[in-house]
């Protein structure tokens, strides 16, 4: 299941449920035709409290059908909402929604049962009248509920459409190791890039193409050396990422500590995500190659095979050196593009060694669109 926030329509207050509710009922009563006096008016105040019952009813319902249940969803986005907005206010505030589209269309029933067993043409009034009062204060009810959606709305709406049916990659580590700046130039995610902690205030998305098979690439927020518990909302986003996501976990490491992490600091984050990714493929990566001093051996080579790679247009898996720094881990420059392709070329790799061997296994979610079949 993909869930698109985009689409998700907005979130009405209650002053603004309750007008249109009441402006139809009203354009319901007026409808009615009858002459005797007391049979239109019973008529008309039926129609006005049942009308304006079934007008927010159907409202409520439509909103809890439209938000996607949190029973069946993938376990990332599942992380997602817990991390932006909280799994339990979700389901408490539809479940809000729901109570109160019950309870009114339970008491309209009642004040219908009354106006229908009397008489009294005052007494029908009335009736419609404490019906729309006891509306009012359900609504009022409704209207904190209703704020806290309209607010999920907008924040929810910023989380990356990922499609389950393709590769991720995900990459992850301190702040300003230059996540943003190697997928950037990796794939075709513009994400922002700034000289501070924190730059990437929420998940980023980009994808690279290979063999016609769209890659994704998740720029996860910085994470800091610390413990779970005292982590923030942006800093869980990237451990509901790192925990659900990913046919392969790149892990980047800043030697030069221009990022503001020691490199202890880093092992250490580091040493975390191996815990809590246990048998997950992690790559780790040294970036800002063309900051070290001296610069890796084979910078040389690994950019000149690149370069004929490039000019080549060959879209094929190629053996290709990767750029290693003097402690043997693959590096890399986002800034001179060096080591870049050898990495992309690992990456599929190992995405491609982690699928399943059965030429006939499709990923879970996969779907086939057909364009321009007769």
């Amino acid at each position: 299941m993909k869930i698109s926030w985009r689409t998700l329509p907005t979130v009405l207050l209650s002053d603004e449920i309750l007008d249109k509710a009441f402006t139809k009922a009203r354009k319901a009563s007026e409808r009615v035709e009858d002459p005797h006096k007391i049979f239109r008016t019973r008529k008309q105040m039926i129609r006005m409290v049942q009308t304006s019952a079934d007008s927010i009813r159907s409202h409520f319902d439509n909103m809890v059908s439209t938000w996607p249940s949190l029973d069946h969803i993938p376990e990332f986005d599942y992380a997602m909402i817990d991390a932006c907005v909280g799994c339990d206010d979700y389901r408490k505030n539809l479940a809000t929604l729901q109570w109160a589209g019950e309870t009114i269309s339970k008491i309209a029933g009642q004040n219908v049962k009354k106006i229908t067993r009397t008489a009294n043409i005052e007494f029908m009034h009335s009736t419609r009248r404490e019906f729309y009062g006891r509306v009012g204060s359900i609504m009022g009810r409704v209207e904190k509920p209703l704020k806290w959606l309209n607010e999920a709305r907008e924040t929810l709406k910023q989380l990356p459409q990922i499609d389950t049916a393709h590769p991720c990659i995900v990459v992850c580590g301190a702040p300003n190791v230059g996540k943003s700046a190697f997928i950037e130039a990796l794939s075709s995610g513009k994400t922002e890039v700034n000289h501070y902690p924190f730059t990437t205030k929420r998940i980023h998305l980009g994808h690279f193409l290979h063999r016609r098979l769209q890659y994704q690439m998740v720029d996860t927020p910085g994470l800091l050396d610390r413990s779970m518990e005292s982590r923030n909302a942006i800093e869980m986003q990237a451990i509901a990422a790192l925990k659900h996501l990913g046919s392969l976990v790149l892990f980047l490491l800043d030697p030069t500590e221009k990022c503001g992490t020691s490199l202890v600091e880093q092992q250490n984050l580091y040493s975390e995500v191996e815990n809590l990714l246990e048998g997950t493929d992690i790559l780790l990566v040294t970036s800002k190659a063309d900051l070290i001093e001296p610069r890796p051996e084979l910078w040389d080579e690994v950019a000149r095979h690149e370069q004929e790679y490039r000019s080549g247009e060959i879209d094929d898996i190629v053996d290709m050196p990767l750029l290693l720094d003097s402690n043997g881990h693959v590096t890399m420059s986002a800034i001179e593009n060096v080591g870049m392709d050898s990495l992309r070329m690992e990456i599929v790799k190992r995405v491609m060694e982690s699928q399943p061997d059965d030429p006939l296994a499709l990923p879970e979610g996969w779907h086939m669109k057909t364009q321009g079949l007769d």
